[in-house]
């Protein structure tokens, strides 16, 4: 049956069962390379079942139509360096299905007359410009104020968000005017506002917000069960929307409205080209695992896979070497001892990597140069060689790039550790659902005076701005994959076992693994090298 037969026969289908789709859910339909009509016949009886209402929405088709949820993804098996033939491509139409099982035989590969193309979008390397003390403070949170409200001005809600200022000298003004009896405000107004989260206190039934929106600071709280859950999800130092309602001497948050990226349907590419992501190495510590790195080599060098014929880039997230000195008696845990054997040992085995493939490295907060957020680039004169090389591109963290149209968020995730540490619900074991954090907060690293150190730029480089295809990240070493409104969200563990201190923290590391994504669907892959 044609495309545009089986489209023509589910749209049938729906107006024939009294549904109607929406335009955005009909765009995401046609898109699609599963089985148009049996997507159509399961979002029908799941909303009949429901009661639900009868048009089809972005979030109908994707509840059975989304890819590799909450870990359960494609796995590759290597053993002594080569795939197994058969059966080792696994792929999942939503959560609660089996793994459908596709052998390689079924994988053709995409030779058109189509150039395989990248380009830098954004390296934070580029325009690192601090300004020391407290005005390079003051610079940074103006900026992160200004591109989150340029963020915020798309929802209709904007149009309503009033100053903080103005809402105080209007309720000082009711008071004069003797609007108010016993010093309590007028019940029943409400107003919107926007502006960074100064302040989160939780208590036994609320939890009170502090808001700063540059024209002052007004105190807000969540009373009802739905507004306190939506509170306890924000970051400190993040932007967010709120409407609020004057009850007495309260202003009562009745809604909340992060900047969120939006439902969208992503770039694909345009031939079935593969980035490999992976990130965390660690050369040089005790626990970096060589052997299943250079199995990782080989496989990148094997002439005769038809998945690696078509791997075209890698994305590199950070921390290469261990570093020297980077927490209490690293040296007891170091097979090199110093940062010279260190990137010598780094760039013996990252110059295996083929020619062909185009490499993009960003560094992490083990690796030399500037530890503060954002980070330039490996510095050149420790990493001249790999500067060197015409098919390695090293940046700045974080980075943007586009491969083959597709765009990708390169971040180590240094944030990570802060936003699990503070945020309910959040663990080392599921970092896919802390970048998602990230994510909906539209910022890298919000949270400001804990772990991650942050420097006094002139203008705040870890804005979201713009709507990432794949989101990448490591730092945690626990892998983790996720699709959300059309970013897939991939941290791609480590190549380092588990050291003395994740023991005593509980953290399980997925070492020894890598990922590939298709960029003609987005579909990841796991390729396991610890076997």
């Amino acid at each position: 049956m044609s495309f545009q037969k089986e489209i023509s026969n589910a749209l049938s289908y729906i107006t024939a069962h009294g549904y109607q789709i929406h335009p955005e859910a009909f765009k995401i339909l046609k898109n699609l390379d599963s089985n148009i009509m049996e997507i159509i016949q399961k979002v029908v009886r799941f909303k009949k079942n429901q009661n639900d209402t009868n048009i089809i929405l972005i979030e109908d088709i994707r509840n059975f139509c989304t890819i590799n949820i909450s870990n359960k993804f494609d796995t590759l098996t290597v053993s002594d360096s080569k795939l197994q033939d058969k059966n080792i491509i696994k792929t999942t139409i939503n959560e609660t299905q089996e793994f459908e099982i596709i052998s390689t035989s079924e994988i053709t590969i995409n030779k058109p007359n189509y150039r395989e193309s990248f380009k830098i979008i954004y390296d934070s390397a580029d325009y690192i410009d601090p300004e020391e003390g407290i005005n390079g403070y003051i610079s940074l949170f103006k900026s992160r104020f200004h591109q989150s409200l340029k963020i915020l001005s798309t929802r209709p809600e904007s149009k309503r968000i009033n100053k903080i200022s103005s809402i105080k000298r209007k309720i000082k003004q009711e008071k004069n005017n003797n609007y108010l009896e016993n010093n309590l405000s007028v019940n029943g107004n409400t107003s919107i506002i926007a502006g960074l989260v100064m302040s989160k206190r939780s208590k036994k039934n609320n939890i009170e917000l502090a808001i700063d929106d540059l024209t002052g600071i007004i105190n807000t709280i969540a009373l009802n069960e739905e507004t306190i859950k939506l509170v306890s999800k924000l970051t400190l130092d993040q932007m967010v929307m709120l409407e609020i309602e004057n009850k007495g001497i309260n202003h009562v948050i009745k809604n909340v409205i992060s900047p969120d990226i939006p439902d969208h349907i992503p770039n694909k590419g345009k031939s079935d080209g593969y980035v490999v992501l992976i990130s965390d190495l660690h050369i040089g510590s005790k626990y970096f695992k060589e052997q299943e790195f250079l199995k990782f080599l080989n496989w990148l060098n094997s002439s005769d896979n038809e998945i690696v014929s078509k791997i075209n880039f890698l994305c590199i997230g950070g921390d290469l070497i261990d570093g020297v000195g980077i927490f209490p008696n690293q040296e007891k845990e170091l097979n090199d001892s110093t940062i010279y054997q260190q990137m010598s040992h780094l760039t013996s085995l990252l110059e295996q990597i083929p020619k062909k493939i185009q490499v993009f490295v960003i560094p992490g907060n083990h690796d030399l140069g500037r530890r503060a957020l954002p980070q330039p680039a490996i510095p050149k004169k420790d990493a001249g060689i790999l500067y060197s090389w015409k098919n390695f591109s090293m940046l700045g963290n974080p980075s943007y790039i586009e491969l083959n149209g597709v765009k990708i968020l390169m971040y180590h995730g240094q944030g990570l550790d802060d936003i699990i540490a503070t945020i309910p619900g959040l663990s080392y074991s599921n970092p896919a659902e802390a970048m998602k954090t990230l994510l909906k907060a539209r910022h890298l690293s919000p949270i400001y005076g804990q772990r991650t150190p942050i420097a006094p730029e002139k203008d705040d480089m870890m804005v979201i701005s713009e709507i990432p295809d794949i989101f990448h990240s490591g730092h945690v070493h626990v892998m983790g994959v996720q699709n959300y409104r059309g970013t897939l969200i991939v941290n791609s563990g480590t190549w380092q076992d588990q050291t003395p201190f994740q023991q005593t923290m509980g953290i399980i590391p997925t070492s020894g693994i890598a990922i590939a994504v298709n960029l003609s669907t987005l579909r990841p892959f796991q390729i396991d090298f610890s076997q």
